[in-house]
């Protein structure tokens, strides 16, 4: 069994590495010997995980499902050491969390300077970025997303909420008047392609009755900060969280439609892998994220 771990170990070095000689030189063995690895783990186990050529190598079915499982239990056997040391000095080693660019800069770096202060042993690498990753094997400790998680089988904790808003810039407004909330069907949308159904929305008004807005995009973003520039040089409508156009609203360069409807709230949600086995450094940092986190 320890020699089929060490085995599957330099397999998995190998496919995160892409090269036996770069996952020979991240687990100190030379390369002949991570060759052997893998070969004997494929005649142990009779079927072919890699598919080796001059310049690169290509996972078989056998193999993405054996990278995809072990993964995890090695993340899963790595947070068990982890907590077990962890409980009896103060948090050391690296911490990988990732956001997305807009909301990392303006809530979490901050707080990552005061996180760390409390713990000066651990170390934090942030990585901006929209999409969700696959936590595991981009090693990444914790992700931090807006709205509506896609993928139910990882794990997640609610940090906070916030609303969003229909904006417009007023040189658009004069040119483009709107007079009834239907008109958000026909009028241009500057739409975040993150989204599933950027332009599709149910609008409640302060009385109680709704309205289903289905618009047609005709610019497209995946980067909120972008979207929010072309709503202020006049291209048309853009959603965005409140807290990115409050001090564009307070100067007048965006102006909320609308105001007497309102759009779903939305949540902010720290995602992890893995299960009750999570590390200390990521319960810690998520309880102090829910502490300080104030929108």
């Amino acid at each position: 069994m320890f020699n089929h771990l060490n085995r599957i170990q330099t397999f998995i070095a190998v496919v995160d590495c892409g090269s036996f000689t770069r996952a020979a030189e991240r687990l100190f063995i030379s390369k002949a010997m991570a060759s052997i690895h893998v070969k004997s783990l494929e005649e142990a186990l009779k079927v072919q995980l890699l598919i080796r050529n001059s310049r690169s190598i290509v996972l078989t079915e056998a193999g993405e499902a054996l990278y995809r499982d072990f993964c995890e239990i090695f993340v899963n056997i790595q947070s068990s050491l982890e907590n077990v040391s962890d409980s009896h000095r103060s948090l050391s080693g690296a911490l990988n969390i990732t956001s997305t660019p807009e909301f990392g800069e303006q809530y979490i770096i901050p707080l990552i300077g005061d996180f760390c202060q409390l713990h000066p042993n651990l170390g934090i690498n942030f990585y901006a970025d929209s999409s969700l990753k696959d936590l595991v094997s981009d090693r990444l400790d914790l992700a931090i997303r807006l709205g509506t998680l896609r993928d139910s089988e990882l794990k997640s904790r609610k940090l906070a909420s916030y609303d969003i808003l229909l904006v417009a810039s007023p040189q658009w407004l004069e040119k483009n008047p709107l007079r009834s909330i239907k008109d958000l069907n026909a009028a241009p949308w500057i739409a975040n392609s993150n989204l599933r159904t950027p332009t599709q929305w149910t609008l409640c008004h302060k009385d109680g009755a709704s309205t289903d807005i289905r618009a047609i995009a005709k610019y497209y973003s995946n980067s909120s900060t972008a979207i929010k520039s072309m709503a202020i040089a006049g291209l048309g409508i853009a959603i965005l969280p409140e807290w990115m156009v409050r001090k564009e609203r307070e100067e007048g360069k965006l102006i909320q439609l609308f105001a007497d409807y309102s759009l779903p709230a939305q949540a902010i949600t720290i995602v992890y892998a893995g299960d009750h086995r999570i590390r200390l450094k990521c319960r810690v940092f998520i309880e102090f994220l829910i502490k300080k986190i104030k929108i």
